[in-house]
């Protein structure tokens, strides 16, 4: 690729060792009547952390960008920094658009991208939005894009301070993270 700051792909390595190394993102979209809504979510692959999420009803780049902004915001370092940061994508048009590409390595970031055509590269995502669907958007007769919105958030609320996983040691994603804060 042409562009700078491409880094090799995770190769489905969906472990980190500590927090802010290994970022997972993608899009998925709920139907709403004749709406759509669409979700970008970043998932750290240090305790499997929600770091940053964004809805829209566009599918576009604002929704990444706007999705990225919230992440690096919260996340960066004092200069502005994510040292040692690779992002993980698939290959869709907003993570190979001029945007995107000029964005992260201006917080330190390196791109890593899923091969073509092949959606197992980003399991560790995609894996997350099946949990967010089956359990707060499929049982229920939602009627509307903000209440699609208010179930998201309050799912990934719950995925992050209260859901645990027995591959983080029983802990919640945020309870496993602070370990290495502390």
């Amino acid at each position: 690729m042409r562009w700078q700051g491409i880094s090799k792909p995770l190769y489905r390595e969906f472990t980190a060792t500590k927090p802010n190394l290994k970022w997972v993102t993608d899009i998925t979209q709920y139907r709403v009547g004749e709406q759509r809504l669409y979700l970008s979510a970043i998932k750290d692959l240090c305790g499997n952390v929600i770091v940053a999420f964004h809805t829209n009803t566009r599918n576009d780049n604002e929704l990444v960008l706007n999705t990225f902004a919230k992440a690096f915001k919260q996340h960066k370092d004092a200069s502005g920094k994510i040292a040692d940061l690779i992002v993980h994508s698939d290959q869709g048009s907003q993570y190979t658009s001029h945007e995107y590409h000029d964005l992260l390595p201006k917080v330190g970031a390196r791109i890593s991208m899923s091969r073509r055509g092949n959606c197992i590269d980003n399991a560790a995502m995609e894996s997350f939005f099946s949990h967010l669907k089956t359990e707060a958007l499929y049982p229920y007769d939602i009627s509307s894009i903000s209440e699609a919105q208010q179930r998201i958030e309050e799912f990934i609320r719950f995925y992050n301070n209260e859901r645990i996983q027995i591959k983080l040691k029983k802990k919640t994603p945020v309870e496993y993270r602070l370990q290495f804060t502390s």
